[in-house]
């Protein structure tokens, strides 16, 4: 039994496959090339003297991909005469013309897949590939919806993809960012073969350890319909969240259009509802409350229902889940749909549904009422399609026949380009797409973020510029090169690791070198009562330099320690051996971290530290470099200049942004120095960035380090 709340087994299969850097289980599938055609020859020829887009990140160049149908089925003989482009509503010149065609060519095994994460991240970029990502709603899918849906859905994933698309798989409970992408689907079908029935939806016993909690609070014996209705509103608040997490990151990594094929039997877009949260048994809802864990005698956070400590407070939830709006929630993911030119292929996997509401415990709604729930459902899921340019296969039995409209619908396309006279003025720019052609259907992306004037004057070095040593371009491309060797690293905090280390190499006053390690520890239960870290620093031929034992105490997962050798480290290679051991196990855990002393007076790396909710408002070293935005975060980089220097927020493009960070200097007791930056996440969307820390002593040194938001 599949359990995605728990241990996102979808996704951990698709990542771990990539992370070792091949995918051990190759996708499977008929083969694919695209080819371009125009209505003559002599069109053909001019198609391909069409002037590649030169202008840096799309600034005042735009590409569209436009879907025309006529009763439904796509239209193959539109030449770029017959295409009416408006932006802001102001007629363009369509500069670019090509008809992309995907058709069956070759063996399975010609496919080129990428290697890594990032190499894949690279291929989304592609204006040429086409994106697809497979959105499993488990929580709003049957059992049997779930099991029928196998067959039909690979075939015509194997149908759509081509031999430059990319596909995905994502869940509810998963971060955008943990999405890995391929080209074959072997592996999809893999995972719906052997997980046969991931839906959640109806099952008479949750498997969802915060569900179960909801039902044990709420017992159905004596507080009917309350436990049910906490589930159904949290798992369309996670998915309606899953799905803004995934539309953000689309746009993100690519400005054509991108599809969404979302496995769902449709959502009731709950509104704020005061009976909810009515008093129960004379008490209305309370939050958390302090109180004594009897296994320990501490004092913890309680649950007001249960009084179990750090169960965090049934009759808090209910309040926060009584005044969710996800109707203003779905108008908004809407939006950004159409904003990122993302579009959404819903499929209900049910077929042609009777009733909303399958027989179980509670008793069930009167019948009108089901049938304006089924009605509901359904509505969301049509809508969704069509304010986003895509097909709703929805209330049909015929459900093959529904993804092969679908698989007709992209496989054949246009795409246009053309340079944008609208002012680049930073905001959202409609677009419009008209065929001069009675009875065409047109689907294309609604519009664009512009650029700004800053952003379309700053000049993108070209390879020849680079190659031939001009010191502009060689500069640019340094600081390129600079930025993304900050953000590279963090494609590695996607996997769970039973224990993660970060550190720091640096300069003491009196040139003395000194190396900071802090380890964080994964889950398990052996880390309740808290654990040991022993730590030896060596040389790169292992010869043991230092020791040092850190304690983790009961409630923390992580440690921070300063290795100095007994004789002056001089510059060079260094490890840091770690083995831990939880209070709570027989065995120990062991991990080796990697890190340069520079040459005097430079620095490697820094010491992050976080601060929020999730650590009771207390700073804690982290080596998990993925932070929320409603935390803190501190830097310290080790110095041995004086003075304070300077720090700036950027994008994972280089720009800087205008958010205020600050920067001070400390010295502390074991005589080292640090520059401390200071910065809160609030205003930041969920995206990779780096801190530029700029040093003001003798060196002047320049310092970037990357880290991630991922809420």
């Amino acid at each position: 039994m599949l359990r995605p709340r728990s241990v996102r087994v979808l996704f951990g299969i698709l990542l771990t496959a990539v992370a070792g850097a091949l995918w051990p289980v190759r996708y499977g599938g008929h083969d694919f090339s695209r080819i371009v055609e125009g209505r003559t020859a002599q069109d053909q020829a001019a198609q391909n003297q069409t002037p590649q887009a030169t202008f840096r990140t799309e600034a005042n160049y735009v590409r569209v991909d436009v879907y025309p149908t006529q009763n439904g089925a796509p239209i193959t003989d539109l030449t770029r005469s017959d295409f009416e482009v408006l932006d802001n509503g102001v007629r363009q010149t369509v500069e670019q013309f090509e008809r992309v065609v995907v058709r069956a060519a070759g063996p399975q095994e010609a496919r080129i897949e990428p290697n890594t994460v990032r190499e894949s991240r690279s291929m989304l970029e592609s204006a040429r590939a086409r994106v697809f990502v497979l959105f499993l709603d488990i929580g709003h899918v049957g059992i049997s919806g779930s099991y029928n849906i196998r067959k039909p859905l690979v075939d015509a994933l194997d149908r759509i993809i081509g031999a430059d698309d990319l596909v995905g798989l994502m869940t509810p409970d998963m971060s955008a960012r943990d999405v890995a992408f391929g080209r074959k689907t072997t592996t999809i079908d893999g995972i719906l073969s052997r997980y046969r029935f991931w839906g959640e939806r109806g099952r008479l016993n949750p498997v969802d350890p915060q569900e179960q909690r909801y039902e044990q609070c709420y017992p159905r014996a004596v507080y009917p319909g309350i436990a049910a209705q906490m589930i159904g509103r949290r798992r369309e608040k996670t998915t309606l969240d899953g799905l803004h997490d995934l539309v953000r990151f689309l746009r993100g990594v690519r400005e054509e259009r991108k599809a969404i094929l979302a496995i769902s039997e449709g959502w009731l877009l709950y509104r704020p509802d005061p009976t909810l949260a009515r008093p129960l048994d004379g008490a209305p809802p309370t939050g958390p409350i302090v109180a004594v864990d009897p296994r320990s005698g501490r004092l913890g956070i309680g649950d007001p229902r249960t009084g179990a400590p750090g169960s965090g407070g049934c009759d808090n939830e209910r309040l926060q889940l009584a005044q969710i709006d996800d109707e203003e929630g779905f108008r908004r993911l809407l939006d950004e749909a159409n904003r990122s030119n993302t579009s959404f292929y819903p499929v209900d996997p049910r077929g042609l549904a009777v009733f909303d509401t399958d027989i179980g415990p509670d008793p069930p709604p009167p019948p009108q009422v089901d049938g304006a729930m089924l009605r509901q459902r359904l509505t969301s899921l049509r809508t969704l399609a069509e304010d986003t340019d895509g097909l709703a296969i929805v209330n049909s039995n015929d459900i093959a026949g529904g993804l092969r409209r679908v698989v007709a619908d992209l496989t054949s396309y246009y795409l246009l380009g053309y340079y944008s006279n609208a002012k680049l003025d930073g905001k959202f720019h409609s677009i419009s797409v008209r065929v001069k052609r009675t009875g065409v259907q047109v689907r294309a992306r609604r519009g664009y973020l512009a650029a700004t004037e800053a952003d379309a004057r700053a000049p993108v070095p070209s390879s020849s510029a680079v190659s031939a040593g001009d010191p502009l371009a060689v500069a640019a491309a340094a600081e390129a090169g600079a930025v993304a060797a900050a953000v590279a690293p963090l494609e590695g905090y996607s996997r769970p690791l039973p224990i993660r280390l970060h550190g720091a190499a640096g300069w003491k006053p009196g040139n003395t070198g000194a190396v900071w390690t802090v380890g964080e520890i994964g889950p398990g239960e052996e880390w309740r009562g808290g654990g040991e870290a022993d730590l030896v620093l060596s040389t790169a031929g292992g010869a043991a330099l230092a020791t040092a034992h850190a304690t983790i105490l009961p409630g923390t997962r992580t440690f921070r320690v300063a290795l100095t050798g007994e004789q002056p480290l001089p510059p060079g290679d260094y490890l840091v051996r770690v083995r831990v051991k939880g209070s709570g196990s027989t065995g120990t855990t062991a991990e080796t971290l990697r890190i340069v002393l520079p040459d005097l007076p430079d620095a490697t790396g820094a010491i992050f530290i976080r601060r929020g909710p999730a650590t009771g408002n207390k700073e804690i070293a982290t080596a998990d470099l993925r932070f929320r935005r409603s935390e803190q975060l501190r830097v310290e980089l080790p110095t041995p200049f004086a003075g304070t220097g300077g720090a700036r927020l950027l994008d994972r493009t280089g720009k800087a942004l205008a958010v205020p960070i600050t920067i001070t200097a400390r010295d502390d007791a074991d005589g080292s120095r640090w520059l401390v930056t200071q910065l809160a996440l609030a205003p930041l969307a969920p995206a990779d960035y780096v801190i530029e820390m700029t040093e003001s002593g003798g060196s002047g040194k320049r310092t970037l380090l990357g880290f991630r938001v991922v809420q």
